[in-house]
């Protein structure tokens, strides 16, 4: 029989108004009055009453909380209760942690088959009927992934015990026939692998030509392959793990856009810097490093998490921070995390168009408000229970991200270059290493997620592709791994089990050895009645593969025994050239390395130029009320505050931050970050990031150019320096094997090479994530295709000689010199000014390297020699949107004057809307004015004005001028967040 415990506030609860005030702003017009919050522990395993009253006093705070392991105390008064808790097999991280607790207090060992869940109860109060209880219900939870039950007053409770039920433990495998027609393989391809009861387990998301390939293999072996072969080599080939679309040659790219454009602009610029080239370790590893001094390496990866967020946001971002963390455990021997970044591109979250994936409409989209309340509160958790500081990210707004939004989660690390003789940023697997599998235990969560996440989302898309994160378990064996471990020099390699679970780590690791073999019934399982495929494939979360030879494994042991981190010998390492795969001593897998790494067919892709009818709008379609125009900029989420991010996320906690995510008194967020990683150095660490996939409506090369201008140029004002920048590469297309998706790749990939080169700034990671679409019907029952903006994320890392040499957006003093860096010209194309009425436009902003390097260097020098007050780069909004950013930051006026500008920009919606690539927004102290001036012969500069103390931005123009408040600028770039 299980025990529940339940606990409640005796104080004022913070959670209970959270869902008060959330309900009440969905459903302004309900009765709601109150709400109360009881938190619930349901154990299942046979405990004494003694032993299950001891654990409840460990529960609640004796001080704040009550508790009763009778009932679940309600208020005197209330209309209905709602249940939510975790599905059977849904990661359950306060059920663990409670479970934990438990043993630690009652010295009751659990079972395999005996666990803690953890539910939460509210209780509502006020005039409150069945049909708005339940419509509260559907607001509060995700059926994807949890339950909810509703009660009204009175009615009892009842103990829910969410236990998976898969029967025994199956240990037969199934042998897959190919041998069938073109159309069958398809469907094997699509639907995937059709299992005992019937149903197909998911996509492998194969070509026709692969599956020829695979069929035509098996043949000259004489046996079908098994399910778990199969499932492999799905993994194995996908779009996800092999970037299958970046690798092949497509028209002229012969040797493929990877190869030819990105890794080829790395190896260029690394051989042109000579002596001078700082990278480290690049496109060979878990993340890039680049050398930050004699002594240390910094890394960073940035990861993307589509597909799930989609499904399920917190779950899906939670999982793609903690991920991209292990990303950084696994660089070379393990570098440790010390800054998080992030990047929503979400739609409006006022938008509330139902969407389903299914033509019977039980499968709805959660609301675009919930799926962005998901990924911030995913995020958070993933950071800062973790520990790990938070200094950068953003959130950018577009209707096409409504079918599926774009999460990016990325993480820098710090690794020393050697421990004695031993370099720590390579690793090597030797034969005869154990497999150890160490952190989480494995389930059904996160099965076909790296196929998932090759395929666009639709109603086929598996539930069990969704995982969720457990940030504690994580931060224990990175602590584990960092502060012991690593520099005991116990393993010889080490991976994070990421897409593919074990398939993918155990893989990859192989090619290091030369083989492998792996029994599963070895690996530690979340309940019993998991398959041989499922063992293998699993993403189940907080996992890492070390190869760790057989004499030091007691004593790794015991370093993880001491942080509480389960870690178990799977198997071993060999030199057979095969992956060799058993099940209670029956061979369920065995695949020449060759084959599972090398075999997939090589396809030739054809891309073809779209033809598009862009036009610049006539003169009677631009706005003449400037003052409301910029207003209105400034209350838009892609240019207002999202400062309600920011004040979650902690960005202090490991005491390495210089500047901070919002800055000045007025609190702007910053489009760059400095961090100082080591307290006995001054030297630092900035942080970028550039986007504008708005531009890929009129151009894609403009667009990757702009995205890499706009990181650069954002690095270069907080302080960097293009001799010691580095950036990385983030695809996400859509319907991305049309003639016409993969001609836009390729043009915004040649500018990658383009821009990359000529600022002699190399990448050194990078990923893609492709068919970012939804197929799905609207509430009216209509079929509807929503494709994703073509879209480029680019991140720069890159080390500051000096942190106090770094610069913020902020204004400092009245009377300090405000002056304009680069050349505005007439590109309102794709602009946030023309969307905001509707408009694409043809004038798409265009980068010029020769001149933006002239400018970015001067201004680096400029900032080293300490004569720069603030920087803040032209972006999102132009030049309006920059000026009130600086001042609002300032809590400062200002006084411009902007009818010269250098640039063919005349109207003055061109000059104040523009958004012209190279332009920098810069006030320098008056007794600085001459030696700054100095620094830029030869670049475009124009003093524009003054910062005053009079609290308002003042903008005088050829046609007149116009004063905003900055009371009034300031709501407005504050308003669309609000009540977040």
């Amino acid at each position: 029989m299980a025990n529940r415990i339940a606990v409640s506030s005796k104080i004022e609860d913070a959670r209970a108004y959270a869902y008060l005030q959330n309900l009440k702003t969905v459903f302004p017009q309900s009765g709601l009055q109150a709400a109360s919050v009881v938190s619930v522990y349901t154990i299942d395993a046979q405990l004494s009453p003694e032993e299950v009253e001891h654990a409840a006093k460990r529960l609640a705070n004796p001080v704040t909380e009550s508790f009763s392991t009778k009932n679940i105390p309600a208020p005197k008064s209330y209309a209905y209760a709602i249940e939510i808790g975790y599905l059977p097999g849904v990661t359950d991280n306060v059920g663990h942690t409670a479970q934990e607790t438990v043993e630690d207090c009652t010295g009751w060992k659990f079972a395999d088959t005996e666990h803690v869940y953890s539910s939460t109860v509210l209780f509502l109060e006020g005039t409150v009927d069945t049909k708005q209880a339940e419509a509260f219900a559907r607001e509060l939870h995700n059926p994807l992934i949890e339950w909810a039950s509703v009660y009204a007053a009175g009615k009892s409770i009842p103990v829910v015990v969410p236990k998976v039920q898969l029967g025994t433990v199956a240990t037969a495998v199934d042998e897959v026939t190919l041998d069938v027609s073109d159309e069958e393989l398809k469907k094997i391809s699509t639907a995937g692998i059709v299992g005992p009861d019937g149903k197909p387990r998911g996509p492998l998301a194969l070509s026709l030509n692969a599956m020829h390939v695979i069929r035509d293999h098996f043949k000259t072996l004489g046996r079908n392959p098994t399910d778990i072969e199969l499932e492999s080599l799905a993994q194995t080939w996908s779009e996800h793990c092999k970037h299958t679309i970046f690798a092949d040659p497509l028209d002229e790219v012969e040797g493929g856009l990877y190869r030819t454009y990105i890794k080829g602009a790395t190896e260029k610029i690394r051989k042109e810097k000579g002596d001078k080239d700082f990278c480290v370790s690049v496109f060979k590893d878990n993340a890039g490093a680049i050398a930050f001094d004699d002594e240390y390496l910094v890394t960073h990866k940035v990861e993307t998490h589509n597909s799930p967020s989609g499904l399920d946001p917190f779950g899906g971002s939670v999982t793609a921070i903690v991920g991209v963390n292990r990303d950084c455990l696994g660089f070379g021997l393990g570098a440790k995390p010390i800054a998080n970044t992030y990047g929503f591109f979400v739609a409006d979250p006022n938008d509330t168009t139902e969407l389903f994936r299914d033509e019977t409409k039980t499968q709805q989209l959660l609301p675009a408000r919930r799926i962005l309340e998901g990924v911030v509160k995913g995020i958070n958790a993933g950071g800062n229970q973790s520990g790990i500081p938070t200094p950068l990210g953003f959130v950018a707004v577009d209707p096409s991200y409504r079918g599926k939004p774009l999460v990016f989660g990325g993480t820098v690390g710090l690794i020393p270059r050697q421990k004695g003789s031993r370099k720590l940023y390579e690793k090597n697997a030797q034969p005869g290493d154990y497999i150890v599998m160490l952190g989480g235990r494995v389930g059904l969560d996160g099965i076909h997620g790296a196929t998932f996440s090759s395929v666009e989302l639709s109603k086929g898309s598996p539930a069990t592709a969704v995982q969720i994160g457990d940030p504690i378990t994580q931060k224990k064996f990175s602590d584990a791994i960092v502060r012991e471990a690593r520099d005991a020099e116990l393993y010889t390699s080490i991976t994070d089990d990421g897409a593919g679970g074990l398939s993918g780590s155990v893989g990859e690791m192989s090619k290091e050895s030369g083989g492998c073999i792996v029994d599963l019934e070895k690996v530690p399982v979340k309940y019993p009645g998991l398959s041989p495929w499922q063992i293998w494939l699993s993403e189940s979360q907080e996992r890492m593969t070390l190869a760790v030879p057989p004499q030091n494994w007691e004593a790794l042991k015991q370093i993880f025994d001491r942080h509480d981190v389960e870690a178990s010998v799977i198997g071993e390492f060999t030199a057979s050239g095969r992956v060799i795969v058993r099940q209670s001593g029956k061979v369920v897998m065995d695949m020449s390395l060759d084959f599972l790494h090398d075999g997939r067919p090589v396809e030739k892709q054809k891309g073809k130029e779209p033809v598009r009818n862009n036009r610049e709008p006539s003169g009677n379609e631009k706005t003449q009320d400037l003052s409301a125009t910029i207003l209105s900029m400034l209350s838009r989420p892609n240019i207002g505050s999202s400062s309600f991010i920011a004040q979650q996320y902690d960005h202090e906690v490991q005491g390495t931050s210089v500047t901070k995510p919002l800055q000045g008194r007025g609190r702007v967020t910053a489009d760059a970050g400095v961090i100082q990683p080591l307290p006995h150095s001054q030297k630092g660490v900035v942080l970028s990031h550039g986007y504008t996939p708005w531009y890929s409506q009129i151009d894609t090369y403009a667009m990757a150019a702009a995205a890499i201008d706009t990181a650069i140029r954002n690095a270069i004002c907080a302080g960097g320096s293009r001799d010691y920048l580095a950036i990385l590469d983030n695809f996400c297309w859509s319907t991305s094997d049309t003639p016409e998706r993969l001609y836009e790749l390729k043009e915004a990939a040649r500018a990658c090479y383009d821009i990359a080169t000529a600022y002699g700034t190399p990448f050194i990671s990078g990923k893609d994530s492709m068919f970012n679409d939804f197929r799905g019907y609207t509430a009216a029952g209509e079929k509807i295709h929503i494709a994703a903006l073509p879209t480029l994320l680019v991140s720069t890392i890159g080390v500051v000689e000096d942190v106090n040499k770094s610069v913020t957006l902020d204004f400092k003093h009245a009377g300090d010199i405000v002056y304009v860096i680069g050349e505005t010209d007439d590109e309102l194309g794709g602009s946030e000014y023309y969307s905001m009425k509707g408009l694409v436009g043809a004038n798409v902003p265009e980068v010029d390297v020769k001149k933006n390097a002239k400018a970015y260097d001067a201004l680096t020098k400029a900032i080293q020699s300490g004569l720069v007050a603030s920087a803040l780069g032209v972006g999102r909004g132009g030049l309006a949107a920059t000026l009130a950013k600086s001042a609002i930051a300032g809590k400062l006026g200002l006084q411009v004057e902007l009818s010269k500008l250098p640039g063919n920009a005349i109207r003055a919606d061109s000059i104040l809307f523009s958004e012209s690539q190279g332009r920098i927004l810069i006030s320098v102290r008056r007794d600085m004015q001459k030696e700054f001036e100095a620094c830029f012969a030869g670049v475009a500069l124009a003093q524009v004005g003054k910062v005053a103390e009079d609290a308002a931005v003042s903008i005088t123009l050829q046609d007149g001028n116009f004063k905003l408040p900055l009371s009034a600028l300031t709501d407005a770039y504050r308003s669309f967040f609000t009540h977040w």
